[in-house]
């Protein structure tokens, strides 16, 4: 006796075959293929330049492919820009949110969206609307009035998924979304994400944290120079295979470790407060060592960084430098021989309309001057030999710096401190954003600072961090900064995971009491 009729499978909710991109001679895309079905939950991981911006700018419809085919739900897809997008069901969330922070909630969810009636925008539905995305991902705490400038990080999130709910999103994207989140935002996003994949929507997920792609991800695609090098299920896959695939190559040591021999003290921190924070934060910081900090996120350690250095002004205590103490300039802590990376390399940390040239060498022009003379010729020649040292991958000196990866604009901003020879480098997320690859680099440069690698000096590396994994690979020792109070630093060998976040939520601290 023969079965019924077998039924066909559904198309998938995303198909994307053969997608061809070049910018002049450089090859963005060549032939990428990408398949995605509502109701999973689908990773996109490559190193930094591997094409995942390009790919989704063409699903987002921001640029046009050369060649290739897209389908939604079998449907033959080709927006003629992102607001087409947008209403075909495509949404992009970016990792730096675009929305207009003067607006509220509700003008933001329905913005270029809005339902109007002989011209005039129909505010009742606009709201009506709003509070029902809010809902849907059960946020109805969200006042649909409030300005967005005035909420968190994570819940301006949020408003950018319900604008992605409210004009019937059928493919969401979602670009890094917990880099900038503290560790409870991140897991409540987690906790969207399944429900949003049990409502059927097809998520697109693209993170440098492998462990996030092994929790959140049902299948994964690897690009590696515009290629599609591997695709599969997420639980058939270890976190090594996933790296080797990205890289091309196998990365035995992510965090290396050669001989250190902490040295004289080159940075005394007692008792220093700012205006709001840190509270009360001291350290001592040898050379020939790398120090951590952790935290949450608004625990006060950008601020502590920024206190040290200058930037800030301090309400009260001492900051040393070598045999220098008091009050600091951002001009009188170069000279002082301090340097500083900033968490926001993009609006702080680098210039990135000028050149790597300009940006390598800016705050030391001095030993390349002849006289009132800068030759131009001497600064190409010394910012060639730190792109070389540090493999900055560019077209050389000339280019501007806006237009290299995350993690090549990391190692510019690098590369200044070693340029202007600091010997205390104070880095603030110095990874965030950038592949596992480019970490691995900045993991074995660090390491050789602080080991004085190649017979040079070592320096005192002080590191604030919200990437747990990473300050117990790369640290010899570990603060942890809780409600803007720095506490003890402790050897690396006493921490954990589980430690770290006792210290930082303030639940060691209180179970210490309790003990007493």
């Amino acid at each position: 006796m023969s079965g019924g009729p077998v039924m066909p499978s559904p198309p998938p909710r995303l198909d994307m075959r053969g997608v061809r991109k070049r910018f002049g001679a450089t090859v963005a895309l060549d032939g990428v293929d990408l398949s995605v079905a509502a109701g999973e939950v689908h990773a996109l991981v490559g190193e930094n330049g591997a094409g995942k911006s390009t790919l989704m700018k063409v699903l987002s419809g921001a640029i046009q492919p050369d060649e290739g085919a897209m389908a939604l739900d079998g449907v033959p897809y080709r927006p003629r820009g992102p607001l087409d997008a947008r209403r075909a069901g495509v949404a992009m969330i970016y990792q730096e949110l675009s929305l207009a922070p003067h607006l509220s909630v509700e003008e933001n969810i329905l913005l270029g969206m809005e339902p109007s009636s002989l011209g005039f925008v129909r505010r009742g539905k606009v709201r009506r609307r709003a509070v029902e995305a809010l809902r849907l991902l059960g946020h109805d705490d969200i006042p649909p009035a409030a300005v967005v400038s005035t909420l968190s990080v994570a819940r301006q999130q949020i408003v950018e998924i319900a604008r992605a709910l409210a004009v019937g999103s059928r493919v969401l994207v979602l670009d890094e979304p917990t880099s900038s989140l503290a560790r409870d935002d991140a897991e409540q996003l987690f906790a969207l994400i399944a429900r949003l994949r049990a409502a059927g929507h097809a998520i697109v997920y693209i993170s440098h944290f492998i462990e996030e792609v092994k929790r959140v991800g049902d299948r994964f695609t690897v690009l590696r120079d515009g290629r599609s090098v591997g695709s599969g299920a997420v639980a058939d896959v270890t976190p090594g295979e996933i790296v080797r695939l990205m890289a091309g190559r196998q990365i035995t040591e992510l965090y290396p470790r050669s001989p250190r021999t902490p040295g004289e003290p080159l940075l005394r921190v007692s008792h220093l407060s700012g205006r709001r924070k840190p509270r009360d934060a001291s350290l001592v910081l040898h050379r020939g060592e790398v120090l951590g900090i952790a935290g949450l996120v608004g625990a006060g350690r950008t601020e502590f960084l920024r206190a040290v250095f200058g930037l800030d002004p301090a309400g009260g205590g001492t900051v040393t430098v070598a045999m220098f103490s008091g009050p600091g300039t951002p001009h009188r802590r170069w000279r002082q021989g301090v340097g500083i990376v900033s968490e926001d390399r993009k609006a702080e940390g680098l210039a990135l309309g000028l050149s790597v040239a300009d940006n390598l060498t800016l705050s030391n022009l001095r030993p390349l001057a002849t006289g009132p003379i800068l030759p131009p010729r001497r600064l190409y020649q010394a910012s060639r030999l730190w792109i070389e040292r540090l493999g900055i991958r560019c077209a050389g000196p000339r280019q501007p710096v806006g237009d290299l990866s995350g993690g090549n604009q990391q190692k510019v901003a690098l590369a200044r401190l070693l340029h202007h020879d600091v010997d205390v480098l104070l880095l603030d997320e110095p990874t965030r954003g950038i592949d596992v690859t480019s970490k691995s680099q900045v993991y074995r440069l660090i390491d050789g600072l602080a080991s004085g690698a190649g017979g040079r000096p070592s320096k005192a590396v002080l590191i604030v961090s919200s990437y747990l994994p990473e300050l117990l690979g790369a640290c010899d020792r570990i603060a942890v900064m809780h409600r803007g109070r720095l506490g003890e630093a402790r050897p690396v060998a006493a921490w954990d995971e589980h430690k770290l976040l006792l210290a930082a939520t303030g639940a060691e601290s209180a179970s210490a009491g309790a003990a007493a």
